[in-house]
């Protein structure tokens, strides 16, 4: 019989963000082989005393300086046998939604380039090439990201509090890639008990128009009825 074979362990994260109305996903440039100057979720073998969430927050700010302080999910394990040409490797790949990120710090002696890109440009001539199976976690992650937005206040871990329900919209606009209708949309929000809540102001008006009212989430943890993207 056969003893187990040493398989290392690593956690991959799927961060995304809204830049420019956007739907962006962090990626950093390999600066090593394999795969050396090819893109790359942000990740990182996980240390033997670690645990993996600690492990996804950790490369997340060493690799990127990026913390992780928002939304951060375990997406799903990835353990195809030649994914990796080092070793036999599985990934923990981790979903993390943040609002309204800067752009990541540039190249030092400690790390690689990190970037934004749109994730409607990844797969395209002017997108990145990415490295290992890193292109199914992205698509992976963002599919999650916008299914979750059907049947839970996930949304609202883009936006910076507080927000108006246009900015929330957008949220919705850029991850479904679709525009939506705004009263519709309004009342559907504002009909969803523990979505949302007015904060008691309004945000300051543009161009002479009414000013908007501002919320905060809510105590929701799942939208009943859902939010579904054929009916808003």
């Amino acid at each position: 019989m056969n003893g187990p074979s040493p398989i290392a362990v690593t956690v991959d994260v799927v961060l995304l963000t809204l830049r420019s109305g956007q739907l962006c996903v962090l990626v950093t440039q390999r600066d090593a082989p394999p795969f050396q100057d090819d893109w790359a979720l942000p990740g990182g073998f996980v240390r033997v005393d670690e645990d993996l969430d600690a492990s996804a927050r950790r490369q997340l700010a060493e690799g990127t300086g990026v913390a992780a302080s928002g939304h951060l999910e375990q997406l799903r394990t990835y353990g195809r046998p030649d994914r990796d040409p080092r070793a036999r490797v599985v990934s923990v790949a981790y979903l993390a939604l943040l609002p309204n990120l800067p752009p990541p710090p540039g190249t030092d002696r400690d790390g690689p380039t990190a970037r934004w890109w749109p994730v409607e440009d990844l797969g395209s001539a002017d997108g990145p090439v990415l490295a290992f199976d890193h292109p199914t976690i992205v698509a992976d992650g963002v599919e999650r990201a916008r299914s979750k937005l059907e049947y839970t206040p996930l949304a609202a871990a883009f936006c910076e509090e507080p927000f108006t329900l246009a900015e929330l919209r957008r949220v919705y606009e850029a991850a479904w890639g679709a525009p939506l209708d705004p009263p519709n949309f309004r009342r559907k929000v504002l009909s969803t008990p523990g979505f949302v809540v007015p904060v008691g102001a309004r945000a300051a008006p543009r161009g002479g128009g009414r000013p908007a009212e501002l919320y905060r989430r809510g105590s929701a943890t799942a939208l009943h009825p859902p939010l579904l993207r054929r009916s808003v």
